[in-house]
């Protein structure tokens, strides 16, 4: 891999009963990444799974974490340590409940704030300076059914709009690897 290796982390659960929830943003977002780039996620290991690509002078990782989302940082520090990835370099992607559904927000860096993924990814890290591409998914209209929202499909209605929000997240990661961080959250955080 070359000096400049970005590896990009969708976070969601593994398995078929999970697959459409809207805890599952990240894995949809590597998904079409996967698709948009033609890098295959082919590969297993580092307790999940991940394909390699190139796109210009950057190799690309991208990587989905199969520990659960809770425990979504020991893949990303072991996959990071193994190809030698810088944290500056690292993007990882997840649903937000204080964002809209569909709706995208880039941070270069950052707390956790309240996602227990990120939380997960800053201590097995040992740093918060690592990029973010948030998904919303929109909030439940009580606080004690976040939990359940959160592990449930999107309703038929919020469908086109996720898939929209997961597009442009797509293109988010783009721009961050090929361009950086300032020129993706001008054109992507209005």
């Amino acid at each position: 891999m070359s000096e400049k290796v970005w590896l990009v982390a969708g976070l969601g659960n593994p398995g078929s009963a999970y697959e459409g929830n809207r805890h599952n943003a990240g894995f949809m977002l590597i998904d079409k990444l996967s698709s948009l780039t033609g890098i295959d996620l082919d590969k297993k290991k580092f307790n999940g799974i991940f394909g390699k690509g190139k796109r210009k002078n950057n190799d690309i990782i991208l990587l989905k974490p199969f520990s659960y989302m809770n425990r979504s940082g020991f893949p990303v520090r072991d996959i990071s340590q193994y190809f030698n990835v810088d944290s500056s370099r690292i993007i990882v992607v997840y649903d937000d409940l204080d964002l809209p559904p569909g709706k995208i927000r880039i941070r270069k860096q950052g707390g956790a704030g309240g996602h227990n993924g990120v939380k997960s990814i800053i201590e097995n890290l040992g740093t918060d300076n690592f990029g973010r591409i948030k998904i919303g998914i929109g909030r439940p209209e009580r606080r004690e059914q976040v939990t359940s929202y959160v592990l449930h499909d999107f309703d038929k209605d919020e469908i086109e709009v996720i898939e929209n929000g997961i597009e442009k997240a797509a293109k988010a990661a783009e721009e961050i690897i090929l361009n950086g961080y300032t020129a993706c959250m001008n054109n992507f955080n209005k």
